[in-house]
């Protein structure tokens, strides 16, 4: 859409900027929560006009785009616990309150970096059709953002020095963690599994039900995923599972056109469509659970060996993505 014409393109790159500001002034997880609420209205202006405009520019765009807003607030909070003023990791903290305009304009350029950085990932032959490049433009800004504001990448010394092999070195302690209520497998798994089925229903429903929904019919419980976020705030020890949910619908939408094979069209509920929509929730599941397994990954890594906050959801997302897509193509 931005790149469109040089005007669309600058339009976007001032709002971008405006976008990373707000989303340092509201928290990055606030921004977040706010971003779940503008896909559901970008899913009411979709599903009164048929346009697309509200996930290109509300949900994922300059507005309130994960890339712009959510990476903004995360660079400023990096910033702010470089100077000793919060804790860098904490992305919740709205940063306005501190008074100090200076913070909040890392936001605003990491905001801008974010829109010109998912412009260009999108570019990329292949690989940018391929991916989540919102996603992949979150974990990028991230890893700067700490790089810059947080010193190494990880910390050698917030790992399990003493303990035997690769995963016991890695895994959470008593002082690195991310959420101790879904870090063991047997828990991160069962939230895959069944948030990816959740996610994986409302993307077949959706597509089924609305004529060119399929497109974006995965973002739907996404934005649910990201409105729970702000219950954790707000002190519930709620689920995080925005990389499950998406992850679960975009499978489910990509390989049922696969299993019901030539001539499927969106809107046929048939008996068999019927089944062939449960082998695709199925589906579903287990790329969530993959994307849940990722996520935690990610956790024991990067994020909580570090000073700043490396969002183990968006990594997650990518990858997940681009092995939902190569799969998907390679059935198809």
């Amino acid at each position: 859409m931005f790149t469109a014409t040089l005007g669309v393109f600058l339009l976007g790159l001032v709002v971008s900027l405006a976008g990373g500001f707000v989303g340092a002034a509201i928290g990055a997880n606030y921004a977040f929560a706010v971003t779940g609420i503008s896909v559901f209205v970008a899913w009411g202006l979709f599903a009164a006009t048929g346009s697309g405009a509200g996930f290109d520019f509300l949900a994922f765009g300059p507005f309130m785009g994960p890339h712009i807003a959510f990476a903004g607030g995360v660079a400023a909070a990096a910033y702010a616990g470089s100077r000793g003023l919060t804790d860098g990791r904490d992305v919740s903290e709205p940063l306005a309150r501190l008074g100090r305009p200076k913070i909040l304009m890392v936001g605003a350029l990491f905001g801008m970096a974010g829109y010109l950085i998912q412009i260009g990932i999108a570019q990329l032959p292949w690989f940018g059709s391929h991916t989540d490049s919102v996603a992949l433009t979150v974990f990028i800004s991230a890893v700067l953002a700490r790089l810059f504001f947080g010193g190494s990448l990880f910390h050698p010394e917030k790992m399990n020095q003493d303990a035997k092999g690769f995963w016991g070195r890695i895994a959470p302690n008593n002082e690195s963690f991310w959420l101790t209520w879904q870090q063991r497998p047997a828990q991160y798994l069962a939230i895959g599994a069944f948030f990816g089925i959740l996610g994986g229903g409302s993307a077949i429903a959706l597509s089924t039900f609305f004529p060119g929904a399929d497109a974006w019919a995965h973002t739907f419980a996404f934005g649910f995923s990201a409105i729970v976020v702000l219950f954790l705030i707000l002190g519930h020890e709620m689920p995080i599972q925005h990389h499950v949910t998406i992850i679960g619908g975009l499978a489910a939408v990509k390989f049922m056109p696969i299993l019901a094979g030539d001539g499927f069209v969106w809107g046929d509920w048939g008996e068999t469509i019927a089944w062939l929509a449960v082998a695709s929730l199925l589906i579903g599941a287990v790329f969530g659970m993959i994307s849940a397994f990722l996520g935690e990954l990610q956790s024991n890594l990067f994020h909580i060996r570090g000073k700043t906050h490396i969002d183990p959801p968006a990594m997650a997302i990518w990858v997940s993505t681009t092995l939902v897509l190569t799969t998907a193509a390679l059935f198809s």
